[in-house]
């Protein structure tokens, strides 16, 4: 629930089962008094097993107004089934005059936020309006041209609310992801750590899970980072899923990359907004434990290189117009992965051609050609300090 229920709560009940004939789940409810900040568990944890529908009831709610999460709490693969959800009063009446259901969900399990260009965006948790906008992810282009048909399973597109990706099956790892960042994005959610396989994934893919990176020496490395999805609860968890995730050296995750990030967020709480690619390619790294070419038994491939395109702008409508008009500044950046790393990003900065020479793709697609042709020879030395 991205909304607080009425107070008086007393009961809630819960109808699930397994999807199909999926495997058994584990779930547990969640509840907050505080819109979204804390949270704590209610009852016990359920186990689902095999497609019957089952009521479980939870006894006492809250006298405050109260919102729910329901997490699935175990690994496995095993997708879940969530009916009716209804929220009680002490005498059964429910909750406003009727079933309190939870809104129309995408496929990770999110209410559905409209992509805008005109302020509509959703209120903010603590009630204030919050400035700038949620523009479409992919408003430059689908960088390989990824089609979500099992006949592409190594260029199969993933779409979500919080971002786009380019995924390669074969290779366990996005090809690439693409995300805008305005301040409409950024809240006080806290981080999930909710690292989890990517149930949206075709039944015939391999789910690459946590586990897949244990002591390999590598971090589970995000493209879309957790602090760029901090609006609410869901928007950050949707980051922890293992399809937004590269075997990424430390160094170059918890130094490089983290400032990048944070310079990237400094911008946009200065005013700007961001359309951002990041992708990986080659074959081997360098992490904590030695060069290393793949990880659980060969299904994750650890990339050589790790990119990210940046096109920033000042918040407004209107954006490919704008860029168009020349008023974007694009940063392209290729930086090895591994412990060597300079925790200077800026020394990495090269040319969006250079990165398209690298890795097959055709960033910015969505601009007029002779736009790309000039801004994709640039390499960025504008100051970043």
């Amino acid at each position: 629930m991205n909304f607080d229920a009425p107070a008086g709560v007393r009961r809630i009940r819960v109808t699930s089962a397994a999807y199909g004939q999926d495997a058994p789940s584990t779930w547990e409810l969640w509840g907050s008094q505080d819109a979204g900040r804390h949270y704590r568990r209610i009852g016990a944890a359920v186990r689902t097993e095999g497609p019957r529908l089952v009521v479980t009831t939870f006894e006492g709610g809250s006298a405050q107004a109260l919102r729910l999460e329901i997490r699935k709490t175990d690994s496995g693969s095993g997708r879940l089934n969530l009916d009716d959800v209804v929220l009680e009063t002490a005498d059964g009446t429910a909750v406003a005059g009727g079933p309190a259901t939870f809104p129309t969900k995408t496929t990770d399990g999110r209410p559905q936020p409209t992509p805008t260009n005109a302020g509509n965006q959703p209120p903010h948790p603590s009630g204030a309006q919050t400035p700038g906008t949620r523009d479409a992810n992919l408003a430059l282009g689908n960088p390989s041209g990824a089609t979500a048909s099992l006949s592409t399973p190594n260029n199969y597109l993933l779409v979500r609310p919080q971002y786009a990706v380019g995924y390669h099956a074969r290779r366990g790892t996005p090809t690439w992801v693409s995300w805008h960042l305005s301040a409409a994005w950024l809240g006080s959610a806290p981080r999930q750590d909710d690292f989890r396989p990517d149930p949206a994934l075709p039944r015939q893919f391999y789910a690459v899970a946590p586990r897949s990176y244990s002591s390999s020496g590598f971090n589970r490395g995000h493209n879309c980072p957790s602090a760029d999805r901090s609006y609410d609860l869901d928007d950050n968890s949707a980051t922890f899923l293992m399809t937004n995730m590269i075997p990424q050296a430390p160094n170059n995750n918890q130094r490089t990359w983290a400032a990048l990030e944070d310079w990237t967020r400094a911008q946009v709480q200065r005013g700007q907004e961001a359309y951002v690619i990041m992708g990986s390619y080659g074959q081997g790294g360098t992490g904590s434990n030695g060069f290393t070419t793949t990880l659980d038994q060969g299904r994750v491939t650890v990339p050589a290189r790790i990119w990210k395109v940046l096109v920033l702008l000042p918040e407004g409508e209107k954006d490919l117009q704008r860029i168009a008009a020349g008023q974007a500044r694009v940063i392209a950046l290729d930086t090895p992965n591994d412990q060597q790393v300079s925790p200077d990003w800026s020394r990495y900065r090269v040319s969006v051609d250079a990165l398209e020479a690298a890795t097959g793709l055709d960033l910015l697609s969505a601009l007029p050609l002779p736009v790309q042709e000039k801004l994709e020879a640039t390499v960025d030395a504008s100051p970043v300090r």
